[in-house]
């Protein structure tokens, strides 16, 4: 019996001397949150996580890290990419909020950067080949292993491109993953900023389509874009996995490979809160920040008597600082609705002193109050098609119930605009912000003067006078 037992230690000890380990650190829409809140997160605290890794690494990052705090927008994201220069990133991709400085913004972004920018989907519209300093993806051996790094660039740019174009996702991505083939690529990683999210619901169907069409090709999808997380999520075989948001957390990948044969076993993922008691600080990366940090921001502006939540709960499918604003926007314009982005509202408001840099990473855009009139059988398509789970809009003077079918769509909806049933033909007067405003319902329609506020400035003069208050939620309600 001790014979046999003995026996079985050594086989165990004999399949694992034949496994070889590479790590990959994953983060997305950092957004330029640098410094710790409340002793969790920052790129000094990732800096010192990976630095004691064991096994050899890759830090990647799947865009959205120009843009989204006072440092980054004033630097026009160039302080962002030297401290992920500084933690030691070797590859990111593309988001859409690397466009937030236009055109012009991304070349001199790019050129600063010590890492590899991946976007096989991202070409110069007039000569149809890669942009400086961009290239499809790259191929690092990574302790003898040939790992290519694929980029997907999102292709929803916050500010319209004419410099640039969007190919087909999958079309670009056979094309990369064929080449890196060609060059002996033993790991395929797909950086994307798209979610695994939107392929859960529907909406995004080619996210899911990577691990169905090109299982056994690609072992690892690290997406981004919607702030959320995943891990250890699978489609076809292949490993899918996302880091939530502003540096909070890192995703730590493990790929096992047969040590002999060199071919992928399998591969698997946890999530890593950047605490920095448990993490520690690099204190390099740490100073570099700090010399970074805009003087002035930190001074209080007002108060807030109870915290604004940007998070909903439940049936409600609406938050009290999404609706506060929309209020705001509303009475400023004189409209008879408001239309306002969730995903704009980037963290809550707390209680207590607010000051200029917590209302910067509430809402970092220079987004201004627009007017449009659209019909109401328009606005109703455009509600309906907003009702993701996690609910794309907020409304002010605008009611919502629906109920969904068991494949996720929408069904028995009702609206009501300031209390009365939506009038299909009725010209209705909608405010919201230029953002929104591009797209396709609002852009040929007519459009009376809404003033010159901005979103930002509406929330700051709130602030400053007092009018911070928490709005009752129930405004969309899922039956």
């Amino acid at each position: 019996m001790k014979k046999l037992f003995l026996f079985l230690i050594l086989a165990g000890l004999s399949c694992s001397a034949f496994a070889k380990t590479i790590v990959l650190y994953h983060t997305s829409d950092t957004h330029g949150f640098y410094y710790p809140k409340n002793n969790r997160g920052g790129f000094a605290a990732l800096s010192a996580l990976v630095q004691k890794e064991k096994y050899p690494y890759l830090l990647l990052d799947s865009g959205d890290f120009a843009n989204g705090t006072i440092e980054a927008k004033n630097s026009k994201g160039l302080t962002s990419v030297r401290l992920m220069n500084a933690a030691g990133y070797q590859a990111v991709t593309v988001g859409n909020h690397e466009f937030d400085f236009g055109d012009e913004g991304l070349a001199p972004m790019f050129a600063e950067a010590d890492f590899a920018v991946l976007a096989a989907n991202l070409l110069e519209a007039e000569t149809d080949t890669y942009p400086k300093n961009v290239r499809p993806y790259q191929i690092f051996d990574v302790d003898g292993v040939k790992v290519a790094v694929i980029g997907l660039a999102n292709r929803t740019p916050t500010k319209p491109t004419k410099k640039y174009k969007f190919t087909k996702p999958l079309a670009a991505l056979e094309n990369a993953l064929a080449r890196a083939e060609k060059e002996g690529a033993a790991v395929a990683v797909v950086l994307v900023h798209d979610s695994y999210g939107d392929y859960q619901n529907g909406s995004l169907p080619y996210m899911g389509d990577i691990g169905k069409k090109f299982s056994g090709r690609v072992q690892v999808v690290l997406g981004g874009h919607a702030h959320k997380i995943f891990q250890n999520k699978r489609v076809g075989g292949v490993l899918y996995a996302e880091s939530g948001k502003y540096a909070e957390s890192v995703t730590r990948v493990s790929v096992e490979l047969d040590d002999k044969t060199g071919k992928f076993k399998k591969a698997w993922s946890k999530l890593i809160p950047l605490d920095v008691k448990k993490t520690g600080s690099d204190k390099r990366v740490a100073d570099l920040a700090e010399s970074f940090r805009t003087p002035g921001v930190d001074a209080v502006l007002g108060h807030a008597k109870e915290t604004l939540s940007n998070k909903s709960r439940g049936a409600e499918k609406d938050s009290p600082l999404d609706n506060w604003i929309t209020d705001l926007g509303r009475a400023s314009a004189g409209a008879d609705l408001y239309i306002h982005n969730t995903g704009g509202t980037r963290t809550s408001m707390e209680k207590g002193p607010v000051t200029k840099r917590d209302l910067i990473d509430i809402f970092p855009f220079d987004d201004t109050v627009v007017m449009r009139e659209v019909f109401g059988r328009q606005l109703r398509a455009f509600i309906k098609n907003g009702l993701l789970p996690w609910n794309k809009y907020a409304y002010s003077g605008v009611k919502i119930i629906y109920s969904r079918t068991r494949d996720g769509k929408v069904r028995n909806l009702k609206i009501w605009v300031n209390g009365q049933p939506l009038e299909n033909n009725r010209m209705y007067r909608v405010a919201t912000n230029s953002f929104i405003a591009r797209q396709k319902i609002f852009a040929d329609a007519p459009k009376p003067d809404a003033g010159n506020a901005t979103v930002y400035g509406l929330i700051e003069e709130a602030l400053k006078q007092g009018r911070v208050r928490a709005p009752d939620t129930g405004r969309i309600v899922q039956k």
